[in-house]
């Protein structure tokens, strides 16, 4: 199968995953309690309860009586050309809620997978190069205790420790450098535990191949057959992990936006729920899950071009 070909088929892949979320997402509405057209004839007139002659005139006038395909179908396109309703409660536009929230959750998302992968190759090859030792083993319990600790249980406790305690970060808010580290090192936590446990076994594996042993022979030393051909044939598992984390952060920062009043879309589609505003949820949702299907098409893409074993697997598959 050609390059192109395997580019082709991700894309589609991509696009059915996009199409399949959005019409989850669309449905929402009508398998909620109330009434939909009600819904959005307040959203639209900001009025409380219409008479059922307004209710249909409004239903007939925007196609609501037609089949669900077809209404999707028009949701589907007016939300491609950013037109993704109005706020239930505020009467805005969606789109004006939507897309600087998502910008926020993705620099804190990329802040926190960054930190996650510098991190992990630090600890994941300085645990591999002393297997067996106290290190390693030192390395290896830590980072098998903070999988255990959820989100939620350590936040508030970070919080009263370096926020209250010794005032020396800020308990919320978006509005410094400062103001990120405990959200961000937070989130990071959790992808370091299986980014490090990726990285040693990538690297174990390595130092034990051939192609290092005969780095060795040809009189390289421990260190540049560490740099040359350890590290960068050790750290192959991460990159597949990479793109999934990254969505998985980008829905997991739900509970540190909260708590920390990150004005985030994870924290916006929170609110929105909590008010029964399902345009603005509709909207958050379906942007986060374009959003991380989109980056971990392209990571999983980048990966299986740049390796030569996918490639040659690809190639001979």
């Amino acid at each position: 199968m050609s390059p192109l070909t395997t580019v082709l088929r991700r894309v589609v892949g991509l696009g059915a995953a996009v199409l399949l979320s959005s019409f989850a997402v669309f449905l929402v509405p009508f398998v909620s309690p109330g009434d939909p057209v009600r819904s959005l004839l307040r959203a639209r007139m900001d009025i409380g309860a219409a008479d059922e002659a307004t209710v249909q005139a409004y239903a007939e006038q925007f196609g609501l009586h037609d089949p669900m395909l077809v209404q999707f179908g028009r949701w589907l396109g007016r939300f491609a050309t950013g037109d993704m309703g109005i706020s239930h409660i505020s009467g805005t536009p969606v789109a004006d809620q939507v897309l600087p929230a998502i910008g926020v959750t993705l620099s804190l998302a990329g802040s926190a997978l960054l930190v996650a992968i510098v991190a992990s190759i630090l600890l994941g090859v300085a645990s591999a190069t002393r297997a067996g030792q106290w290190p390693d083993r030192l390395i290896t319990s830590i980072t098998h205790a903070l999988i255990a600790i959820p989100e939620y249980a350590l936040a508030p406790l970070l919080v009263l420790l370096f926020a209250v305690r010794f005032s020396l970060l800020p308990s919320a808010g978006f509005d410094s450098p400062a103001s990120l580290v405990l959200p961000v090192f937070i989130l990071a936590l959790r992808p370091i535990s299986f980014f490090t446990v990726a990285v040693r076994s990538g690297v174990c594996q390595a130092l034990d191949s051939e192609y290092v042993l005969a780095a060795r022979a040809r009189g390289l030393s421990s260190t540049q057959a560490l740099v040359r051909h350890v590290v960068p044939h050790g750290l192959l598992p991460l990159w597949t992990m990479v793109g999934v984390w990254f969505a998985g952060l980008l829905g997991g920062s739900v509970i540190v936006e909260v708590i920390f009043a990150i004005p985030g879309v994870g924290r916006l589609i929170f609110d929105s729920i909590v008010d029964a505003d399902i345009p603005v949820a509709q909207g958050g949702v379906v942007v986060v899950v374009a959003c991380a299907v989109v980056v971990t098409g392209i990571v999983d893409l980048v990966h299986k071009i740049s390796d030569p074993n996918v490639r040659i697997g690809v190639r001979h598959g």
